[in-house]
């Protein structure tokens, strides 16, 4: 299953049911086919997301010390940062929370 996230203010943004469903529980909605996201959700939203992104960030600057003290470096990452991924949803949601506009998807 994908995600295709709609809305009047902005373009749509599709996402793996398995990327999409991390999003859901994120922004603490449950994972599921059909939903929507109310503009009076939005900053919660956008809260959450990008706390998400800080401690995936942490994670890896912490990594990044660690293997550093031990003497060596880690790899590059080697999947598609937090951050990379969910800068069209969190745009999105920019967009649609300015233009009082709600975002669906399943629909």
């Amino acid at each position: 299953m994908l995600y295709k996230f709609k809305s009047k203010a902005a373009a749509e943004v599709i996402m793996t049911s398995a990327h999409g469903d991390h999003v859901m529980r994120l922004i603490g909605k449950p994972p599921g086919q059909k939903g929507i996201l109310l503009p009076q959700e939005m900053p919660a939203a956008l809260s959450a997301l990008e706390q998400a992104i800080a401690q995936e960030e942490h994670a890896r600057r912490q990594a990044e010390q660690e293997a550093q003290a031990e003497g060596h470096s880690l790899p590059p990452p080697e999947d598609v940062s937090l951050r990379q991924r969910l800068w069209p949803l969190i745009e999105m949601i920019r967009r649609c929370h300015a233009a009082d506009k709600e975002i669906v998807w399943g629909v």
